[in-house]
Order: C-alpha cells, then structure tokens, then sequence
C-alpha cells in the first residue's frame, strides 16, 4: 500500500505522461550527485526485440558469475519489473525506500512519471557500481530520460518500425524520423545493430550512423547465425564460429535478437565470456511476461483445456509481421483474441494474419481509458471468416469453438497482456 501511494504522487507530477525533454530529469540527478555517470552500462534501443535482447545478454552473464542490473519499460503487471538489481527483481520495500529519497530529494519539481522512475533507477543503481547495466530506451532515445549517460560500453540497435508516431510532429510521421530519433544521438562506443525487416531501413540506419566515429557491428557485414536443424543453429562473427543449442524462447525469430546479444558481449574487451557461458545462458534465458508466453495453468488456461493459450504483447506493424510469421511454422487451427490502444495502426496490425488463422475476436482492454473499444476495433476489420467480439476476456474465450490441439493468442497490446496474466 505504501508503494502504491508514493508511485500514485509520482505520476501526478507532471500534468503530461510523456513531455520529450532531458532538461527536467539532469535537473533531478545532479541533485542525486549524478549517479549516472560512475555506472558500467550498454544502451539497448530499437522498436522491437530489445527485451529479448537484455534476457539474453543477462542469462549469458550469468553463466559467467557476471552480475547484472537492469532497467526496463513498461512494466506487464507490476513496477517492480523495471528494476532489476544484482540479477534480482526488486522488492516492494527496497523500491520503496528509493522512491521516497528520490521523491524527497526532488521536491515537488515538475517531472514525468518515466523520467522519476529513470532518475531512481541510476540513483539505486549506484550501491551496485561494480554490475554491467542492461538499459532498455523508452519511446525514441534521442530526448528519452535514460539518454543522460556519457559514456558506455556499447550501443545496441534492434529491429526498428512504424510506432508511436502520434509522439511525432504531423509531417514528421515517417520510419526517416524514428531512426534519427533512435540513433543519432548514440555514444561513441560499440554500436551493434540488428537484423532489420527491410533493407532500406538497414540502409538508413548505416546513413544516419555515419558521422559517428563508433565502431559499427553490422548483422550480416560482422555477425550472423543461419542453418537452424536437428535442435541447433550456427553462430560467426569475426572471432569464430559456434555451435549453439536452440535457446528457450518460442520462435526462430528470437534467433536474431539472441545472436545480436553474442555480439554485443563477445565484442566487448571487458566483458569475459567463454563459449560455454554462451551456450548455458542461451538455454536459461529468463522468459518475461507478455512476450510470447505460454500459459500453461491458471483460470484462463482451464478455460481452453488441453488447447494451447499464448499471449503475446506486441502491438505495431513490425511485431504482427514477426508473430504472423511464427503462426506460420505452427500447423494447427489459430484463434486470436485482440485488443489495442487507440494511437495504434490497427488495420495494418491486423492485416498480416489474413489467411493464417481461423477466429479473431475483439475485446475490450480493462482499465485502459486510451484503448480503443472492441466493438470499434472489430468495425475496423475485414476479410476475416469469423469476426467477433466479447466484453470480456473471459467472454471471449469461452465463445471460441475449440477443436483438439487448436492455439489461442491474446495480442495487440502489452497492457491487455498485463490484465490476462492478472486474470489468470
């Protein structure tokens, strides 16, 4: 109950939940000594991929007795999830007693929600000053609160897309204006940049890297995996080849964030990891909530039986195109329930499942005012056999018509990925 109230004054510090400046949380910092500056870190940004990405370098971490703090956004179920110390959630007292400081140190300035969180993050980041910091950039990086860090190890560059251009200017609604915003302003360290959807976009990236004086790591030109069989893929970059177990992580389209993760650790002089550190953490990689997940047991799951229940939180073009692509390999009846916020690309999203499954049913997404209404989502949709659409969650799933071994998928959003895990 204390942590609700003190996060509950947090978010009301700000009238706005995103106010794109990094003038408000150096302000806060300085006044924490900065703690910011002192931490070992690699930068994470991109559109997709950049959770499985952090997993995967901090299962291969700790393979090798590395410790590891993290930070992340958003959150599914919990704030907690944000922060990550010495391989450990964080606990509701130990958070507690960081956010109070911060808030006491702050003093009632105007500041966001994302931008408090961030100061606290470094300022309890600092009793662990020996760990490797995994930071995940929130909305585009350039202007992003966690983009106060001087120096670091290595900048990684996943899959970048179409999202959040209602953030943008009108005229600047473009993929050109998303990939300055993520990559410009990148240190001048390491830069490992990811396989991309589209070559243009690989080609953009390289454009809007080319002044900086970084060495460049290039999925393709420097890195890449290929021949996925018999329960192994292979691995090369410039320091050799590997043999690799498949990693615990549902679809072979984690194959690129997971080598993108290899890359980033074995290009980093400071970082010892050996083969073998590599192949055990890439089989202990921690599955996080609401990215392709399965759901295995719990009242939502009885629901469906012996069926399987994914849910899965993506939410822009770019991720529909990764899950249409893995529904691909499954060879069984697909049913996807959906619900979106309102500032998504609805019909694009929806689009790349035409085809591939058998029922997409609308719901609405609890205690989001911003998500769009299942009703209005479901008028959006065409060229569907079965369109449907239920109140509820629950609603939803017991209106399917289920056959033996059929899937079904909740997706479209990570907050509705929250709230199913909160019912289940």
């Amino acid at each position: 109950m204390k942590l609700q109230k003190i996060l509950h004054r947090l978010q009301r510090l700000h009238p706005k939940e995103i106010d794109l400046s990094l003038d408000r949380i150096k302000k806060l910092c300085k006044k924490l000594g900065d703690p910011q500056k002192n931490l070992k870190s690699i930068s994470v940004v991109g559109t997709n991929g950049k959770n499985s990405t952090i997993q995967t370098m901090r299962s291969i971490l700790n393979a090798a007795k590395i410790k590891s703090n993290i930070y992340s956004s958003p959150h599914i179920q919990k704030v907690n999830e944000r922060f990550v110390f010495n391989n450990k959630e964080i606990k509701d007292n130990e958070l507690y007693k960081i956010l109070s400081e911060v808030e006491e140190i702050n003093d009632g300035d105007q500041i966001t929600y994302f931008e408090i969180l961030t100061a606290a993050y470094f300022y309890g980041a600092k009793k662990y000053k020996n760990n490797l910091n995994l930071i995940e950039s929130g909305l585009f990086h350039r202007f992003d609160a966690t983009n106060i860090i001087e120096k670091n190890l290595a900048s990684v560059v996943t899959a970048i897309g179409i999202d959040h251009t209602d953030w943008l200017p009108n005229n600047e609604k473009t993929i050109d204006k998303i990939i300055f915003e993520k990559t410009s302003a990148l240190l001048k360290s390491k830069i490992i940049v990811s396989s991309q959807n589209d070559k243009n976009v690989l080609e953009k990236i390289k454009k809007s890297l080319i002044l900086n004086k970084s060495k460049k790591i290039f999925f393709n030109d420097s890195y890449s995996y290929f021949s996925v069989e018999n329960n192994f893929f292979y691995y090369e970059d410039e320091f050799g080849a590997l043999k690799l177990p498949m990693p615990n992580l549902m679809g072979n389209f984690q194959l690129s964030n997971i080598s993108t993760a290899i890359a980033t650790l074995r290009s980093i002089e400071e970082i010892k990891i050996t083969d073998e550190n590599i192949k055990e953490g890439i089989t202990k990689i921690k599955s996080t909530n609401g990215r392709l997940q399965e759901i295995k047991s719990g009242k939502l799951k009885n629901i469906v039986k012996k069926n399987k229940l994914l849910v899965d939180g993506s939410h822009n073009p770019l991720g529909a195109k990764v899950l249409a692509d893995y529904l691909d390999t499954i060879h069984s009846k697909k049913h996807i329930i959906i619900g979106m916020m309102s500032n998504k690309q609805h019909e694009e999203y929806i689009n790349f499942f035409k085809n591939k499954i058998e029922s997409i049913t609308t719901v609405d997404i609890p205690n989001q005012t911003n998500s769009i209404k299942g009703m209005e989502l479901k008028k959006k949709i065409i060229g569907f056999n079965k369109i449907n659409y239920k109140n509820s969650i629950k609603e939803a799933l017991q209106s399917l018509i289920l056959e033996d071994q059929d899937i079904v998928l909740i997706t479209g959003s990570l907050y509705l990925a929250g709230e199913v895990l909160n019912l289940n």
